[in-house]
């Protein structure tokens, strides 16, 4: 009659992650842009590992959908300059090699895609509202 536990507990998800999108900043959007690709990419990880290949592709192109599509797509190549251009390049040549990585069946590639996020997340944190205050700690 009320449907299944799992029913609502992505309904119950959903409305969480629904939220914060609507009470985050751009930067805090922008962080969670790089988190779902982060995601997705372990599990396309976990999935290729499983040899679960169907998953393995769901996730993969997940990845490259929130690159392109929420990543790449933010960019202002007119205000971003030289920076906006290299990351746009950076992030079709990450969708690039995530089609490749899932065509090829390679955690190598997975991996390489995966660290070039984390670092760029990392970075795009320090120079968030947060992270000016952390890195003057750390120095």
């Amino acid at each position: 009659m009320f449907g299944t536990m799992q029913r609502g507990a992505n309904a119950y998800a959903n409305i969480g992650v629904e939220t914060g999108v609507v009470a985050a900043s751009p930067h805090k959007l922008i962080t969670m842009l790089f988190d779902g690709a982060l995601v997705a990419i372990a599990m396309g990880q976990k999935y290729m590992s499983a040899g679960d290949i169907k998953k393995k592709g769901e996730s993969i192109t997940q990845a490259i959908l929130i690159i392109e599509s929420g990543l790449r797509a933010s960019l202002n190549k007119n205000v971003g300059g030289e920076i906006a251009l290299n990351l746009d390049a950076l992030y079709e040549y990450m969708g690039r090699r995530l089609f490749a990585a899932n065509v090829e069946n390679s955690q190598e590639i997975l991996d390489e895609v995966h660290g070039l996020l984390d670092g760029l997340r990392d970075a795009w944190e320090t120079i968030g509202p947060n992270g000016t205050n952390q890195a003057q700690v750390a120095a």
